[in-house]
């Protein structure tokens, strides 16, 4: 699978009673065509706490490709005729994350191929983010990596993807995004919710965690670290 340098996290607002239709909207008409522009849809995902938010994930292959794909599918034919019915469902579609892998990382590897999609999509997805001062991601991705990550796996998370702030100018104003912040994040997939229970379990019991590794994260900042769990769709490459 070829590489991807850089990756939206895309969060919705939705109207009330909305999401399922965008969901079927986006898995009938929209996942194809932005393919085969260039662009791979890395995970589509329910928000276990809110039924009315829909979050998903596409990447590309660099900031000018993503340029140039996101301006022939949204002046392309099948926005035209289907992105009316999309934004029927929406209240906002702008809390977007620019991201891109953290050195070193491969950011959903272990997705499946659309050859696989006839699989039944399971899992439970945490993403965790953590809203930091500018110019202090690749120091705190740096304890991350080194510090963090070992105890998660051990406790039992698949990490899938680490990523921070892509700090590119965004290309394609037409869908903006959310600059000036700096953020850090990370995609953990668990089998269902006493899989992660557990995990958190282990996390608690585990001292280095307790008392040093998660404290100095958590000092780093500057509000609390947002948490969300995240169901796949039918059609989510990032799966169990």
């Amino acid at each position: 699978m070829e590489s991807h340098a850089v990756f939206e996290l895309r969060r919705y607002r939705l109207r009330p009673g909305g999401r399922e239709r965008l969901i079927g909207l986006f898995d009938s008409e929209f996942v194809e065509p932005q393919e085969a522009l260039g662009m791979r849809i890395e995970g589509e995902f329910r928000d276990c706490g809110d039924p009315d938010a829909f979050v998903w994930v596409r990447s590309f292959l660099n900031m000018e490709t993503r340029t140039d794909a996101l301006a022939a599918f949204y002046s392309g034919p099948v926005w035209k005729e289907h992105g009316p019915h999309a934004n029927e469902t929406m209240l906002n579609s702008d809390n977007v994350l620019l991201l891109k892998p953290v050195d070193g990382t491969h950011p959903f590897s272990r997705n499946r191929s659309r050859e696989q999609e006839a699989r039944q999509t399971k899992g439970l997805v945490a993403v965790n983010i953590c809203s930091l001062a500018p110019g202090t991601e690749d120091k705190f991705a740096a304890f991350f990596v080194a510090e963090a990550l070992p105890i998660l796996e051990r406790a039992g998370a698949r990490v899938d993807a680490v990523l921070t702030t892509e700090r590119s100018v965004n290309g394609f104003p037409r869908l903006p995004v959310r600059e000036g912040e700096a953020v850090f994040v990370w995609f953990e997939m668990h089998e269902d919710e006493d899989s992660l229970s557990r995990h958190q379990e282990r996390l608690r019991k585990d001292v280095r965690w307790t008392s040093e590794v998660f404290p100095h994260m958590d000092s780093q900042c500057w509000r609390t670290i947002e948490v969300s769990r995240l169901t796949p769709t039918s059609r989510s490459l990032c799966t169990l």
